[in-house]
């Protein structure tokens, strides 16, 4: 038996200051238009995060029209990086895309 959809996903870690492009182009790739509120929701939901402790990590659903995904954010305490996963489906060709947006996001060159 395959994994489940929400076994299936990309991690890694991204700049603070990439976090709110990170979802937004995310969102897209759902059918999800991530706007100010989303944003501000996610800004204050990562603000007692820990990424060294699981119980710690702010989880947020991007539900669009076409697509699902699952995030998980924690910041690294002492640090400017924020550790994401992405799950919520099974297409590979989406979660490559989202992994190839966790590594462009992970350079200081993506403002």
């Amino acid at each position: 038996m395959g994994e489940s959809d929400r076994e299936r996903a990309v991690e890694g870690w991204i700049w603070n200051e990439n976090v709110q492009p990170f979802l937004a182009l995310l969102a897209r790739y759902a059918g999800y238009y991530f706007d100010n509120t989303d944003w501000q929701a996610v800004e204050l939901g990562l603000e007692a995060t820990d990424d060294e402790h699981p119980d710690r990590w702010y989880s947020y659903p991007l539900v669009g029209s076409d697509h699902h995904f699952e995030v998980r954010l924690a910041r690294a305490v002492g640090g400017n990086e924020v550790s994401v996963r992405v799950a919520g489906t099974s297409n590979p060709e989406l979660l490559l895309r989202a992994d190839t947006l966790i590594a462009a996001f992970a350079t200081r060159l993506v403002t």
